[in-house]
């Protein structure tokens, strides 16, 4: 500033947001209670003088660098830089002008680096408010001022003394030249950055760091379930515990991104973070948008994180003291960010962990591709599974109907089973098929087999008819060496009783259940559809009366065997057997959740079932 002009002239909202840095700073965990006191204090003192004294000046000195010649210049600038002590030339509103060669090696930071970069952002977050106050009562009362702070170095934080006086240029703005007294640090000759590990150490961090990717490659391709949510969650879980302090994952939802996944310490500051979604300002959204990295080895801007909802910003709540963000792409397609957090108790981030966590971040890429693609493909399997079953099955005066079908637990591909019940010219059909195979070529043939019986049924009740005319028709269409085993039954009211005539190409015969707990399991035979020509079906004819339950199933009931490799195929007479006299429904649940039990929740191969119990006689 030039002389003459006013240091009493600072805007009043220069001291406000001191004020307000000093009120955030007193909530970080690891605050220095006195040294918050001290700064308060000081801008106490400030703003006496300042209504004390409206008018005063500050005048500048008599002496100055001007008129030196350029010799004395150079011993001046060595001098400076051969300091015995970190020295540091700050602009008035604390940027670094210059740092030594001790100050770079006392932070662990080459020589230059520091040039641009607010003095605070080599600061442990709990000394910056105090530290902020103490420069900017230097430059109000051209006195010198000494504060203890945490200096943020290579090897965590490290408390110091820092001292800073005024000078002033002719001709040139007032700059501040600070000094820090560590404690304790490294000794290393002038110019020497903090030494890095070597030998055994090198050796143990790489195997690390090829550990950590072990472990998350093996989370990635561990998750069964392909949720996205379960997939972020874990990873951001592991990384927290081996990489940083704070894990954040945001993904792009509807054009934005959205926080999905937080993992850090324990306490009300996980569920702010969680629930704070990333703004524009944010370097998460940033790192988005670019599909750059970012590495702040020393995070100084407050609003780098956002804020939480009492506008604290994140970066100060957190005690965050260096951060690296890296976006989650793969091929162009980018997901969203991973933004790893340090604090204050731990060393910076290096061009190391920028590496290691671009490398996470394509795995992720990856793991959400896949896991989209199969979301994608399961729902599809499922749209089309439920095009192949009747979407509600048809109201039958005096039978009673429950269907149920389960898909095999590890396969997200469209089943070949099915079932049908329609009218025909004086009664009912029912059909229950499994075509061999799965996928879209298999639904296709479960689509053609399902139509071609319902439309050859309506010309004839003879299911051995139907089942040898069908056989015809899929044999003129291209599948391959795919078949379809089918079970057709008629029925028809007879008194109050029910005749069932059977057909039957290779599947599994259907159980009859009496009112009075008797079973019997109906095997007829035949040769599956689409194989061969001139082949006969196996047919059979039964009477059901009242409370009689006739039970069609797909050989996935019969092939569930639990881990000592029983098959439910030798327990399910007893199992029908206690449910005899049971309402339609109950007896399909109660067959259902025997299988899930006996199989352990695996399911091989997909299960369909159809009940129907005939009630009274309708009127």
């Amino acid at each position: 500033m030039p002389q003459g002009d006013r240091w009493a002239d600072e805007p009043a909202t220069d001291l406000a947001a001191r004020r307000d840095a000093i009120r955030q700073a007193a909530g970080i965990t690891g605050a220095d209670p006195g040294e918050l006191l001290e700064a308060a204090l000081t801008e106490l003192d400030g703003a006496i003088d300042a209504l004390a004294a409206p008018d005063a000046t500050l005048k500048a000195g008599d002496g100055g660098l001007g008129g030196a010649d350029p010799a004395e210049r150079r011993l001046l600038h060595a001098a400076f830089q051969r300091a015995p002590v970190p020295l540091l030339l700050l602009e008035r509103d604390g940027v670094i002008r210059r740092a030594n060669a001790q100050a770079a090696a006392l932070v662990g930071i080459p020589v230059g680096y520091a040039t641009g970069k607010a003095l605070t952002a080599f600061m442990d977050p709990s000394s910056r408010a105090a530290l902020a106050t103490q420069l900017a009562a230097v430059q109000r009362t051209r006195e010198s001022r000494t504060a203890r702070c945490r200096v943020l170095t290579a090897d965590g934080p490290l408390p110091a003394t820092l001292s800073a006086d005024l000078i002033e240029l002719p001709g040139d703005p007032p700059l501040l030249v600070v000094t820090v007294l560590p404690g304790s640090h490294p000794a290393t000759s002038p110019g020497t950055p903090a030494p890095l590990p070597v030998g055994d150490d090198v050796i143990r961090a790489m195997a690390r760091r090829m550990d950590l990717v072990s472990d998350v490659t093996r989370l990635l391709l561990d998750n069964a379930t392909f949720s996205e949510a379960v997939t972020l969650q874990r990873s951001a879980r592991l990384l927290a515990g081996e990489l940083a302090s704070w894990v954040i994952i945001d993904i792009e939802r509807d054009g934005r991104l959205r926080r999905q996944a937080v993992t850090g310490p324990a306490g009300d500051l996980l569920g702010i973070v969680r629930n704070s979604d990333p703004g524009p300002e944010t370097v998460h959204a940033q790192v988005h948008a670019s599909g750059q990295p970012v590495l702040l080895a020393h995070a100084e801007d407050p609003s780098l994180l956002g804020a939480g909802p009492d506008g604290t910003p994140l970066l100060l709540a957190l005690g965050a003291t260096s951060v690296t963000c890296v976006p989650i792409t793969e091929g162009g397609a980018r997901y969203g960010t991973m933004t790893l957090i340090r604090l204050a108790a731990e060393a910076q981030f290096g061009m190391a962990d920028l590496g290691l966590a671009e490398q996470l971040g394509g795995h992720l890429a990856v793991a959400l591709r896949v896991d989209r693609m199969f979301r994608r493909q399961s729902q599809a399997a499922e749209s089309l599974q439920a095009s192949l079953l009747p979407a509600k099955l048809p109201e039958i005066p005096g039978l009673e109907l429950a269907p149920a079908y389960l898909g095999a637990t590890r396969s997200p591909e469209v089943s070949g089973d099915f079932y049908d019940v329609f009218r025909t010219q004086d009664g009912w059909a029912v059909v229950i098929g499994d075509v061999c195979g799965k996928g879209h070529e298999a639904a296709a043939m479960t689509a053609a087999a399902r139509h071609a019986l319902r439309a050859l049924a309506q010309a004839s009740d003879d299911p051995a008819e139907v089942l040898t005319r069908a056989n015809e028709v899929l044999l003129a269409g291209d599948w391959d060496d795919r078949f379809v085993t089918v079970c057709l039954a008629f029925l028809r009211r007879h008194g109050r009783g029910v005749q069932v005539r059977l057909g039957s190409s290779g599947h599994p015969g259907p159980a009859v259940v009496r009112a009075d707990g008797r079973v019997e399991l109906i095997e007829c035979g035949g040769v599956p559809l689409g194989l061969f020509p001139g082949t006969k079906p196996g047919v059979q004819e039964l009477e059901l009366s009242g409370g009689d339950l006739l039970f069609c199933y797909s050989d996935g009931v019969t092939d569930a065997r639990d881990s000592q490799g029983g098959y439910f195929e030798e327990r399910l007479a007893d199992e029908l057997a206690a449910m005899a006299g049971r309402p339609a429904a109950d007896t399909v649940r109660a067959v259902q959740d025997r299988l899930s039990a006996l199989a352990g929740g695996e399911l091989r191969d997909d299960v369909t079932m159809l009940a129907i119990r005939v009630g009274p006689e309708p009127g």
